[in-house]
């Protein structure tokens, strides 16, 4: 039987390129001079630093610049709240990966509501769809992308 999974993935090197880009553009520009200004990544969390809160949302849009070169979309990505402390000022950003359940269940439930004849089911962080007809399959997907979901996903593993 043909089947897909459908997956939220993003590639942690190059958002690790992006950051190190990004980096190197606050070191040249001149409103950043003598500014203790950076973005750190550990694993999927990033972490904004600088003295002012007009530099952080400059820093954000600088790096947001360098993952939509990059292929990474932005929707993957959690902001959070900046967080002042004496005369640091920081903001922490979350890569979202995988789907979790409640999105998940939006997905299946999308799907049953299209009266396509296809099955799925939840797999960890992912949702298998499989089906009879590859045309069924791909109304599947189209429907799901029609849909407003705040999550990107990817269509992987097609399988006939």
């Amino acid at each position: 039987m043909p089947s897909f999974d459908i997956v939220s993935e993003v590639d942690l090197h190059e958002v690790a390129n992006a950051v190190d880009q990004t980096n190197r553009e606050i070191g040249t520009r001149y409103d950043f001079k003598g500014t203790d200004s950076s973005v750190t990544q550990a694993e999927g969390d990033l972490t904004l630093r600088s003295e002012s809160d007009f530099q952080i949302r400059q820093i954000q849009d600088i790096l947001y610049k360098k993952m939509a070169k990059r292929g990474i979309d932005i929707a993957a990505l959690d902001t959070g709240k900046v967080q002042a402390s004496g005369k640091k000022v920081s903001l922490d950003i979350t890569v979202r990966q995988g789907i979790d359940q409640d999105t998940a269940r939006k997905i299946i439930k999308l799907i049953k509501e299209c009266k396509i004849k296809v099955q799925s089911s939840i797999q960890g962080d992912k949702v298998r769809v499989t089906g009879k007809k590859r045309d069924d399959l791909q109304a599947a997907i189209s429907a799901i992308r029609d849909s407003s979901l705040d999550l990107p996903l990817q269509y992987i593993n097609f399988r006939d």
